[in-house]
């Protein structure tokens, strides 16, 4: 097998998701890079480490492999999905907080979507869990954007939007909302968007 060295000076500065293996090739930690071998790297040019997990992790790495992707995002989804799929020992590890996030669904009329760290047997549908925050607000805004939820917090229903009780969020007037609270979206297509959504994550 090739030193570290070597299979460092090989890799390319490209995004996407890198994976530390020891000499049994048991997967230790799933990562991800805007630039790889820079990313990579950086773990092998440390004198000083931020807690001695790392340095333990480090220091059995026999094995590096690389997935190289499209876009730093695209690297993020895989690297969550390898996270949830494998359980490395290490992404558990260096994990401060255990209480992961999930996206939540919410069973309700124009279904909102959101983080949590708790799941609640109320019909929403829940996924996860993600290995950090930060990726989970990524996701969820993405989402948002590429298929058109809503952003609000309002408890919306057929009697109140009928009624005119909710007043119109600036996202409306620039365009990111498409008016579920005043009535301007019919529930049948926003379902179709959250049904998109469902099978994106």
């Amino acid at each position: 097998m090739s030193s570290i060295a070597e299979q460092i000076k090989v890799l390319d500065n490209l995004p996407g998701v890198y994976q530390f293996y020891d000499v049994d090739e048991k997967l230790l930690y799933v990562g991800k890079a805007k630039k790889l071998k820079n990313r990579v790297a950086s773990y092998f040019n440390k004198k000083k480490f931020e807690n001695g997990k790392t340095k333990a992790m480090v220091g059995k790495v026999a094995k590096i492999k690389t997935i190289h992707l499209d876009s730093e995002i695209d690297a993020l989804l895989l690297e969550n999905k390898l996270i949830k799929e494998y359980q490395p020992k290490y992404n558990i590890q260096l994990k401060d907080d255990k209480t992961y996030p999930w996206i939540c669904i919410k069973n309700e009329l124009f279904p909102r979507i959101f983080y949590t760290r708790k799941k609640i047997k109320d019909g929403s549908a829940y996924f996860g869990p993600y290995p950090s925050v930060k990726m989970v607000k990524t996701v969820i805004e993405m989402a948002k954007k590429c298929f058109e939820i809503r952003s609000c917090n309002h408890v919306l229903t057929k009697e109140k939007i009928e009624k005119g009780e909710f007043n119109t969020a600036v996202d409306f007037y620039i365009g990111n909302c498409k008016g579920c609270c005043q009535g301007k979206v019919t529930v049948s297509s926003y379902n179709e968007r959250i049904q998109h959504v469902k099978a994106a994550l």
